[in-house]
């Protein structure tokens, strides 16, 4: 039996969760994986609490529901670690992906999870404020995942999301690129 996995995207509207599960579906796809992605809104605008989506598989997947447990947890924001409880309903070893400064014991403690999850920090704000001058950790998270999905080479995050993002400017695109790279390269796994 295929096992599939389940991520599920904690973050504000305009940080890019939507658009960072979309990517993670296509460059998935692209490998050959069955995926999902979608999202789901309370209040749409910028700012308000949203989630986001993805499953992962090597067969078909039926299941049409949100995500209620887990494999992989993204939290784009910390601050809502305590408002959102990102942990709950998560499986007991999921991984959890945090746009933070702080160190991975810390953050296992105020995500209250257990010692069999694994916790990956990186500060995707700051990449973003000194790459191109903007909070936008979409990239860089993007870049952190690859380091969960190793199967599935960094360059093809940074082409897709770059495909994805072909309006903006070279000098933009570039910067996300780095971004990317950063990401991946500064994440801090515990």
């Amino acid at each position: 039996m295929n096992k599939t996995i389940e991520i599920r995207w904690h973050g504000r509207g305009g940080q890019g969760a939507k658009s960072a599960s979309a990517i993670l579906a296509e460059v998935l796809f692209e490998k050959g994986k069955h995926v999902q992605a979608f999202p789901e809104y309370g209040a749409e605008r910028q700012g308000a609490p949203m989630r986001a989506y993805n499953r992962v598989s090597e067969a078909p997947i039926r299941c049409r529901c949100g995500v209620q447990n887990p494999n992989v947890v993204v939290v784009v924001d910390s601050t809502m670690i305590e408002s959102e409880h990102p942990s709950y309903g998560a499986a007991d070893d999921a991984t959890y992906l945090v746009n933070s400064a702080e160190d991975t014991v810390v953050l296992r403690s105020r995500l209250g999870v257990s010692e069999n999850a694994r916790v990956i920090a990186v500060d995707a704000t700051k990449i973003t404020l000194q790459e191109f001058g903007q909070n936008r950790p979409n990239a860089p998270l993007l870049g952190a995942l690859s380091r969960v999905f190793d199967d599935v080479p960094v360059d093809l995050f940074v082409t897709h999301f770059t495909g994805k993002m072909d309006k903006l400017s070279a000098g933009m695109l570039d910067a996300n690129r780095r971004a990317i790279l950063r990401g991946r390269n500064e994440a801090v796994i515990a």
